[in-house]
């Protein structure tokens, strides 16, 4: 116990980050092990991550990467080390300290605030049941990850990864570069080492533009498969929240805890038919045979995002998968959909969660409060202002005939005729893309810059997508992605997890203060 705990805080102070035997970059099976047999505890755990979120979120390269500790920790660690001495594991996650986005409620005393100041006092004392299954299934609820403000939702020209509550999120491959968004904080501490895992949520592209930017693994599950309730909302159409780790066996073991129907979330309704045990549903040789659609979504766009890209079409080939070229579906119109749809949404949710929320803790009782919150706060306008947020107040309800007719035809365009029609008139089970480029350098003038990627056709069908890292350029992560049809979670961590065991791709970050610092840029 003493040594995982030793390693990990000596590795913190050293400020390090690739030894192979380093316990805070281990996995679901490997740190259970570990617990099995004696050599480490949840207690040596917690606090070793504790120690290393205090050498390298706080001081240090200064992550940026979490906003609060759960105070409850180190306790419920001790407790679920107490049972796993008196003969009860709960399952794979006993034991693991996990962190959640912080936009997602937990009933430990801290505040949930989607980054804003106006929030900065909503403490609930809910569990969303996301974090109900988490915790039934053994994990340590570490602490809340720093995001993008209202989950990137209150400005087009935002910053990815900046909040009022806890500033910029740094990427640990480059701290001038960005962690992306809104679950910038989650992808940022796994990919340092900060937790085993982290739940992130995204609307479109807010899981799985973080996790290949920071390199690692991010799954944005089925539409109703998790429950989004007590989770701040975007989008009832869309929104979903999932896994964020270091490799596809944790994200699937994760998945199979937090999945499952709520009856508060109308959208879970079906889920307990098609959840299953994700972990064990893995093939390593899942790829043999296995036919794939190629989308060559963002290619051309980053030449050297392109031959990362060739290399892992060829790992496919090697693993026995057979490649079709397919064409995508014009993104714009279904982008353009999306916007109206989200604006609704987005309107209608918010009222509701503030309803829902103390009137003691949090003043701003619906999204016309917020917006004069926000006007009358410089903090929260310094970097970029409000304009989703006023148009948003200025759409029609849920019952408007535009809308409820936008959200139909977005649906048929993303899902029957998107993604399905590419599987079945390609005869594949599967798509493929870049997840994007590399992350960009910060800019706090013209906001954050992003190549593009496949999340919108998924996010707007409500179909999974799986992002796996594929390699580096440069030294920063680049990402494939695994699109699939609705539920198709297990095959899609199948095909990644036997793409990730063929590559071996991921290396961890050594939080370099940039990648810029060449000869080349002085002429020498």
């Amino acid at each position: 116990m003493k040594r995982a705990a030793g390693l990990i805080a000596g590795l913190a102070a050293a400020g390090a980050a690739n030894a192979a035997d380093d316990p805070a970059f281990g996995g679901v099976v490997d740190l259970g092990q570990a617990m099995a047999r004696g050599s480490a505890s949840s207690e040596s755990l917690t606090k070793a991550y504790l120690a290393r979120i205090a050498a390298l979120d706080r001081k240090g390269p200064k992550l940026n990467s979490i906003i609060v500790l759960n105070p409850h920790a180190l306790a419920d660690a001790r407790k679920l080390d107490a049972e796993r001495e008196a003969g009860k594991v709960r399952g794979p996650l006993h034991g693991l300290p996990i962190l959640l986005k912080d936009n997602i409620e937990s009933a430990d005393g801290t505040a949930t605030t989607a980054g804003s100041l106006a929030l900065k006092n909503n403490i609930t004392r809910r569990d969303a049941p996301l974090v109900k299954r988490l915790t039934e299934a053994g994990a340590v609820i570490l602490g809340k990850t720093n995001l993008s403000e209202w989950a990137n939702y209150r400005s087009s020209r935002s910053i990815s990864g900046w909040s009022a509550i806890g500033g910029l999120v740094r990427n640990p491959y480059a701290l001038d570069r960005s962690a992306c968004g809104s679950s910038a904080g989650s992808g940022a501490a796994v990919a340092a080492g900060l937790a085993v895992a982290a739940i992130g949520t995204e609307t479109d592209g807010s899981i799985t533009c973080p996790a290949t930017m920071n390199g690692i693994v991010g799954l944005k599950p089925t539409v109703g498969l998790v429950s989004r309730t007590h989770i701040v909302p975007i989008s009832g159409s869309q929104d979903t929240a999932g896994p964020m780790t270091r490799n596809v066996a944790d994200a699937a073991a994760i998945l199979t805890a937090i999945a499952g129907s709520d009856p508060a979330d109308p959208a879970t309704a079906s889920a307990d038919s098609h959840k299953t045990d994700y972990l064990k549903a893995l093939d390593a040789q899942a790829l043999n045979g296995a036919r794939i659609g190629v989308m060559r979504t963002t290619v051309g766009r980053s030449p050297q995002t392109d031959v990362v890209f060739e290399q892992a079409l060829a790992a496919l080939k090697a693993a026995g998968a057979v490649l079709v070229e397919v064409t995508p579906p014009d993104g714009k119109v279904i982008e353009d959909l999306e916007e109206m749809v989200l604006r609704v949404e987005f309107k209608a949710g918010v009222n509701a969660y503030l309803a829902s929320t103390s009137p003691d803790q949090v003043k701003s009782r619906n999204l016309a409060d917020l917006i004069a919150f926000n006007a009358a706060e410089p903090r929260e306008t310094v970097l970029f202002g409000q304009e989703i947020f006023v148009a948003a107040q200025g759409a029609p309800g849920l019952d408007d005939p535009a809308y409820l007719k936008a959200k139909a035809d977005a649906k048929r365009l993303a899902g029957p005729e998107g993604v399905d029609r590419l599987l079945a008139d390609a005869k594949v089970e599967v798509l493929v893309a870049q997840s994007g480029g590399p992350a960009s350098v910060v800019d706090r003038v013209n906001g954050s810059k992003w190549m593009g990627s496949p999340s919108s056709l998924p996010a707007v069908a409500g179909y999974p997508h799986l992002t796996v890292p594929m390699g580096y350029v440069e030294g920063l992560p680049v990402g494939l992605s695994f699109i699939g049809t609705a539920w198709s979670e297990a095959r899609l961590l199948s095909l990644g997890y036997a793409f990730e065991q063929a590559t071996k791709v991921r290396r961890a970050p050594t939080f370099p203060a940039s990648i810029n610092t060449s000869p080349a840029f002085d002429g020498q």
